[in-house]
């Protein structure tokens, strides 16, 4: 009888790590799909998830390859992309955002899903509880709700005699989604603030419209959302709010890192590793209804002096003491 228990407990092992077994021992290339609704701009954090899967032991071209799939703003060819990615019987998706994962989640129930930063992975019915997920979908929840609300509190901290906030919102962001702004909607009041939303089409023209509207609407400072568009054309809102001399605050460092004034948010970095930890256990045979639904951990609060000269906004000591970065 011992025999027999010993002999079923190895074969379990076995037929666990068979995937990560042939991948690493006879060849076998595992393919791993990336669902965007951004541009390849949007993907800077690729990087550090190519590079812990490589201290992982997953290394592109060797033991695996990945389909990269971005809608480039198209939030209509998100299913179409997803279920080009289960013809292509991908071992495996990582997903960013709401809509990819529930694009990706509409496509296949059999695949494992890795999601990226969702706001509300329960309540959308990705999963049964953070803590037990079941099905074939687990990953990161962003808290963007909470975030956004601090952001707001840190803009009224920084900005003197702030009464009113612009926050730019995509038009083609889905209304269920919109999270954030519901939320911020709510908080305003609280923090004696009137909010000015405006939509706007995350490109060139459209931005330079948002920022003419908010200078009209004598707004005294900005906001934008997380969505994957905004972070892809950082770089020329950051120009644009220096240009207009407003204010901002923005959910990614790498907007500071472009010149931007304040950003509050999640380590995305820390994400896409833990991302890759969670793509490892699953490739060697964990289920994803296994690992539970991790929330944010790490957050980062930079600030920018060097802008803040730029558009002649002294930040009060009391909130340069709150940063964990300030750049002179």
């Amino acid at each position: 009888m011992k025999t027999k228990s010993l002999l079923w407990l190895l074969a379990t092992v076995l037929l666990t790590t068979a995937s990560f077994a042939d991948a690493q021992q006879t060849g076998k290339i595992l393919r791993i799909g990336l669902l965007d609704r951004g541009t390849d701009g949007s993907a800077v954090h690729v990087d550090a998830f190519r590079k812990e899967l490589s201290k992982l032991g997953w290394i592109e071209g060797k033991n695996i390859t990945i389909e990269y799939r971005f809608a480039e703003g198209k939030t209509d060819r998100l299913p179409e992309l997803a279920a080009e990615l289960v013809r292509l019987k991908v071992d495996l998706i990582v997903t960013t955002g709401r809509v990819p994962a529930l694009s990706a989640k509409s496509a296949t129930t059999t695949i494992p899903i890795v999601m990226m930063a969702n706001p509300d992975p329960v309540g959308e019915g990705l999963v049964a509880s953070l803590a037990r997920p079941g099905g074939n979908v687990t990953g990161f929840s962003g808290l963007t709700i909470e975030l956004g609300t601090k952001r707001l509190e840190i803009l009224r901290d920084a900005v003197p005699k702030l009464t009113r906030v612009g926050v730019l919102r995509q038009v083609t962001r889905l209304v269920p989604g919109d999270f954030p702004v519901k939320d911020l909607r709510a908080a305003a009041p609280l923090l004696k603030l009137k909010l000015e939303e405006i939509e706007t089409e995350a490109d060139a023209k459209g931005l330079e419209s948002a920022f003419r509207t908010a200078k009209q609407k004598q707004v005294g400072a900005i906001m934008t959302g997380g969505g994957r568009l905004f972070f892809a054309e950082r770089k020329r809102i950051v120009e644009l709010a220096g240009k207009y001399r407003l204010p901002a605050i923005y959910p990614q460092k790498e907007f500071v890192d472009e010149g931007g004034l304040m950003s509050y948010g999640a380590d995305d970095v820390d994400l896409y590793r833990g991302a890759a930890d969670y793509v490892d256990k699953i490739l060697k045979g964990t289920k994803p209804a296994d690992l539970p639904v991790q929330q944010a951990m790490k957050f980062e609060f930079i600030i920018n002096l060097n802008a803040a000269k730029q558009i002649g906004l002294t930040i009060p000591p009391n909130v340069l003491a709150r940063a964990n970065r300030v750049i002179r």
